[in-house]
């Protein structure tokens, strides 16, 4: 089909929410027993992975291998991803890479006592930031942020610290993967490299989107309007094929996401 809008898939996570809204409707988080962190949209037409990520708690310190390593471990691409920031509490932080260079045996060390939060570098994030989280970069979303986000079609983690929570641990897998020192994550809206190619688009009125010469999605993050005269709002992903123009209307903020070189 040329142009679609992709269904969302609702995942449950012990750091999510029940208050979705104005992205999805609060009564898809009251369904289960257990609150809503991450809403996923994908296509095997576009190899990557978007998610909406809504973060009432602190997410793990974790990281994500590249591809070398995730294709021998796990028959599966690596993960580099992006964020952009959608909402934040006051004081909302994100982690991303360490203040100093640390060795294995220091990062070990912090994960296992939970000394490893300081030597992050924490970022103040607002609505409008964007981060940049290469594969390797030792990264953790804090309480409060609801966060676009998009990556390589690939859900591997491998946690360093949880809170506490009881979940499984990586050290071994996590240390051989990750790079232990600073990480420059802040980005303009547009983020380029090997994996995708990520540009802020608005639309105020009108708008035609030329057509692309590869598949392309478009994430709507804030307003509602039309598509092709179908309704689009915040919240939906839809994917149009390569070679087709579409006609875009209303007030829209929406991410365009194509595949890199």
């Amino acid at each position: 089909m040329p142009l679609r809008k992709l269904e969302p898939s609702f995942r449950e996570r012990p750091w999510g929410t029940r208050d979705l809204e104005p992205w999805f409707p609060n009564v898809r988080a009251k369904a289960g027993p257990f609150p809503i962190g991450e809403v996923w949209f994908e296509t095997p037409e576009v190899p990557l992975l978007v998610k909406f990520l809504f973060a009432k708690e602190n997410l793990s310190v974790q990281v994500h291998p590249d591809d070398k390593y995730a294709r021998f471990h796990h028959s599966s691409p690596g993960k580099t991803e992006m964020w952009l920031v959608l909402k934040a509490e006051p004081g909302a932080k994100i982690a991303a890479g360490f203040r100093e260079p640390v060795t294995s045996e220091q990062a070990r060390a912090g994960a296992l006592d939970g000394t490893i939060m300081g030597m992050l570098e924490w970022f103040d994030a607002q609505p409008g930031d964007t981060f940049f989280i290469p594969a390797g970069t030792v990264h953790a979303i804090g309480a409060g942020l609801t966060i676009c986000e998009i990556q390589q079609q690939s859900d591997i983690t491998y946690r360093f610290f949880d809170y506490g929570r009881g979940r499984e641990l990586h050290l071994d897998s996590a240390l051989a993967v990750s790079h232990l020192g600073p990480h420059d994550a802040r980005r303009a809206v547009k983020v380029e490299c090997d994996y995708f190619v990520t540009e802020p688009l608005t639309v105020e009125g009108a708008l035609t989107l030329p057509a692309s010469s590869a598949p392309i999605l478009l994430i709507a993050v804030e307003g509602e309007g039309k598509i092709d005269g179908q309704l689009i709002r915040a919240g939906e992903v839809w994917h149009i094929a390569d070679s087709e123009a579409v006609e875009l209307n209303g007030n829209l903020r929406l991410l365009r996401t194509s595949v890199g070189a």
